[in-house]
């Protein structure tokens, strides 16, 4: 369960990561998809952390860096030809498939985003900070209502064909499939076990890695090709 070789201090720095691989990577790209959707996230974040609206913003803060720098890992292992987590495989193998929708890849990054990575980022930041699961629940569910929000939007936007078609479409019974409130129910879960178990490393890693697989294969079912 160890954390990211690099770690940021500040929301903007990683902000400033994204926004880079925005403008390298081609737009139809699903790693390019995902990176747009989060960088709206990060940003919106960064905007309520300079206009005071979180009660502990030091908190904030660490949970959203720490959070970001599990994403920024696997894209930079990816890029140096190494495994990234499982969570990540799907999408960063499915990248430039034409038949998965832009939809799928927002959504696959999501899944293994809050499914894997939000979880050992709460534990993460409970170390940064000195304190448990439970003092960061409000930034948590902070972050989890922005992100809410933000998937009901991409869903509008990136949801094909007149509404009356929707019903029939393939993709609309996929992704019925999938809920991110019960994804962060789940993670709430998880980091609290990772939490309970961080003086039993072996289970905490056994944990840790049926998580990441868990999350991985829920993933590659987000991404299944609905058209050649």
């Amino acid at each position: 369960m160890a954390q990211p070789a690099h770690l940021t201090t500040s929301v903007d720095t990683v902000v400033a990561r994204m926004r880079a691989l925005d403008a390298t990577l081609p737009a139809r790209d699903g790693v390019a998809v995902f990176n747009r959707v989060y960088l709206a996230v990060t940003e919106e974040v960064g905007r309520r952390l300079t206009a005071g609206e979180f009660p502990d913003p030091r908190a904030a803060s660490a949970l959203d860096v720490r959070f970001a720098e599990r994403y920024l890992a696997a894209v930079d292992a990816a890029t140096a030809d190494r495994r990234p987590p499982a969570c990540w495989r799907p999408l960063f193998q499915l990248r430039r498939h034409p038949g998965v929708r832009p939809l799928q890849f927002a959504l696959a990054g999501i899944n293994a985003h809050i499914g894997h990575d939000l979880a050992l980022a709460v534990v993460d930041a409970c170390r940064a900070l000195g304190c448990r699961p439970a003092d960061l629940e409000d930034e948590f569910d902070r972050v989890g209502e922005l992100l809410g929000a933000l998937e009901e939007r991409i869903r509008e936007d990136l949801m094909p064909g007149p509404d009356l078609l929707q019903i029939a479409d393939p993709l609309t019974h996929l992704l019925g499939s999938w809920s991110l409130e019960r994804a962060r129910d789940a993670t709430w879960t998880a980091a609290r076990a990772l939490w309970a178990l961080r003086h039993c490393a072996d289970v905490a890693e056994e944990f840790t890695e049926r998580l990441d697989a868990a999350v991985g294969f829920a993933g590659r079912m987000l991404l299944t090709p609905l058209a050649d």
